[in-house]
């Protein structure tokens, strides 16, 4: 096979960019990070007429300004020589908003060639392409194309190998003759010398000068000397605003597009779907009920991998039985079964609804429902500093903090998927909501409907509280601003992309959680252990002693343990409590709650004869808002790929929920 070659895929969200790139490398493909950065790195790879490619997928964003670290990775990347050729996908049947990438990558010098993508799309609502005339105009290939159509890639091929061939760079001779009606342009220009900022051309940093781009600037300044630098600074003074090449952008797309785009005269009208998705009365309720019957149906495809879990945690005993039989060391056999089966039993369970999730909204993604989803929460989360598909975490988060972060991958800006991600923490998760009321119910009686609604209100204050906190430093005030202008048409799903898609992310899922789990479980299992088989674990002895300090947020040893505990798992708080209060062993009442059982028959006796009302209302709060459990720990790690802010949101949460702990308690002092 001869030498490769690699493609850099730069595109806006919603121009088949993603779909294109799991066509072309299906399994072929993994995550990172750039180096340096917390911006998700895709690449794959695919082979073609005897010839290995390497694809570069660059993050999805409207302009190449310097508005976040995605478009300034995206640029430098394309500017670095890294990659051998630039495929452009613009969206066909938006021609004139999509080609505004296009005039921002004018002036860096890289191989490209154009995609219009959804072709097919175009030609239904009456548009005539003539892409001969369009490539006559910049210079560079440019092809008709429907990335849904894995069919009809050849001309995809062809344009490849062209662009390769002929090293096609972009004509911009046109598009800086209208940036020459730019007060200050002509002038900072000729101050510029070539290679100044290796990748770009003097015209493409007049622009982005213009445009107070601070990243150019700073690099012009260490470029030129300071005299020159200066006269720089005086001309941008002169120059007028973004405002202005903004305008000169679109009047060269149109230069461009000019007689080569008709369009017959349709009568166009909305479809029954996006009349009910765009009502002011129907829509955000269609978008919930979506979700939630998204979320739903996650659980069918989940189910089988799932059952592996729960198949693993069965093992548990015959293996613990096989390893005492042949004399195993205790600490060895108790390892093997609470630790590492346990974990992969979790491990499992969680990846089958990763699985889910990803294929239900990954599908929901492809045939463009998630944009619709998008446009009608767009305002309501931009007020939090987030784009519109952030509720779909929201409610999923409802059923499962884990599935909720899973699903935040479909939040194209790391600043908003990690904040959204913080936020969707604050739900209180199904294993949660099935504790809420029965403590409730317990200590308070009738008084539980009180309770519950204190916790729906203090989830919208903490979200909000939140916001503030970590939205200053993962979305700046640029970046907020609604993601979805138009609504895309909707697609055909390709299942085998799909699929292929989801495999992958599900093998990568598997290998980065299963690191967490292992070690956040065996971590509290070391904690927890005790040689004598009672309660001489370090956890313990660190509880009884701190007893002093927890009862100041309203926690005995024995509910702060319990406390502790749910943050490996909301539904095992309740049997360590269970059995604390029934003298049991911290350690095995532990591991027992792990398994999802070791809950007394009489434990309403047993909660009400050992815990006060205030002290009940403390730890309800401090568990519905601790860290949600272990595999949602292990998924926010997997979808940030930072373990710096995963630490953060971590510690966040538990000195939150101790301050929610310290006010439910004193508040309930003064009732009681």
């Amino acid at each position: 096979m001869s030498q490769s070659a690699t493609i850099a895929l730069l595109g806006q969200p919603n121009s088949g960019k993603s779909t294109l790139f799991n066509a072309l490398t299906g399994l072929r493909q993994h995550v990172g990070n750039w180096p340096g950065k917390t911006v998700e790195k895709k690449e794959g790879s695919f082979s073609h007429a005897g010839k290995e490619y390497l694809v570069a997928d660059l993050p999805g964003s409207y302009s190449l300004s310097a508005n976040s670290d995605e478009e300034v990775i995206t640029r430098d990347y394309i500017a670095s020589g890294k990659a051998d050729v630039v495929c452009i996908l613009a969206d066909s049947s938006q021609l004139q908003r999509s080609l505004y990438m296009l005039a921002d990558f004018a002036g860096i010098d890289a191989p490209c060639f154009l995609l219009l993508n959804m072709a097919d799309v175009a030609k239904d609502q009456g548009k005539q392409i003539d892409a001969e005339a369009i490539e006559q105009k910049l210079g560079i290939p440019v092809i008709p194309f429907s990335a849904t159509d894995t069919k009809a890639y050849g001309g995809f091929y062809e344009a490849l190998d062209r662009a390769l061939t002929k090293k096609a760079r972009l004509n911009v001779e046109a598009l800086s003759g209208q940036y020459d009606s730019v007060k200050g342009f002509r002038e900072i220009c000729s101050l510029i010398p070539e290679g100044a900022i290796a990748g770009y051309s003097p015209m493409w940093i007049a622009v982005k000068v213009i445009e107070n781009d601070k990243v150019v600037l700073d690099r012009l300044r260490n470029a030129v000397d300071a005299e020159t630098f200066g006269r720089i600074e005086q001309a941008k003074k002169d120059a007028q605003s973004a405002v202005e090449t903004g305008g000169c952008k679109f009047a060269w797309i149109d230069e461009v597009l000019g007689s080569a785009v008709t369009k017959e005269s349709k009568k166009v009208s909305l479809g029954r779907l996006d009349r009910i998705y765009t009502s002011r009365v129907w829509g955000k309720a269609a978008v919930i009920f979506t979700v939630l019957f998204g979320l739903i149906a996650s659980f069918i495809p989940a189910l089988p991998l799932m059952g592996v879990g729960s198949v693993i945690l069965m093992a548990k005993a015959p293996v613990g039985n096989a390893l005492t039989s042949i004399g195993c060391p205790e600490v060895i056999t108790l390892i093997v079964t609470d630790v590492i089966i346990q974990s992969f039993s979790y491990i499992f369970k969680m990846l089958g609804f990763v699985f889910g999730v990803t294929l239900v909204f990954g599908l929901l993604e492809e045939v463009g429902i998630m944009a619709r989803i998008s446009y009608v929460f767009d305002n309501t989360m931009g007020k939090l500093g987030l784009q519109g598909k952030s509720v779909m975490p929201f409610l999923v988060s409802f059923g499962c903090t884990m599935g909720g972060a899973a699903g935040a991958r479909v939040i194209d800006n790391w600043g908003q998927k990690v904040l959204t991600i913080a936020l969707a923490w604050a739900v209180p998760c199904g294993a949660a909501w099935a504790t809420i009321p029965m403590l409730s119910s317990i200590f308070f009686g009738p008084g539980a409907i009180v309770v519950i609604t204190a916790i729906l209100f203090t989830m919208l204050l903490h979200m909000w509280v939140t916001a503030k906190i970590f939205g200053s430093r993962l979305v700046k005030k640029e970046e907020r601003y609604g993601m979805i202008m138009e609504l895309p048409p909707y697609h055909k799903p390709r299942w085998r992309a799909l699929f292929g898609y989801v495999m992958g992310r599900t093998k990568e899922t598997f290998i980065r959680v299963t690191k967490v789990v292992l070690m956040v479980c065996g971590l509290f299992w070391i904690l927890s252990y005790s040689p004598s088989g009672g309660n001489g674990g370090i956890l313990y002895r660190i509880g009884v002693a701190i007893e002093p300090v927890t009862k100041f947020f309203g926690m005995p040893w024995q509910l702060f343990l319990s406390y502790v505990a749910s943050a490996v798992g909301k539904e095992g708080a309740i049997g360590v409590i269970s059995a604390l209060y029934n003298g049991g062993s911290y350690g095995a009442a532990f591991t027992q709650a792990m398994s999802g059982g070791g809950t007394a028959a009489n434990l309403s006796e047993i909660l009400l004869a050992n815990v006060s009302r205030p002290e009940a209302l403390a730890f309800i709060f401090a568990m519905t808002f601790n860290m949600p459990c272990v595999v949602a720990l292990a998924a926010t790690y997997q979808e940030t790929h930072s373990a710096k802010w995963t630490a953060r949101i971590v510690l966040y949460y538990t000195v939150v929920s101790l301050l929610l702990a310290f006010a439910a308690y004193h508040i309930g002092l003064l009732i009681w």
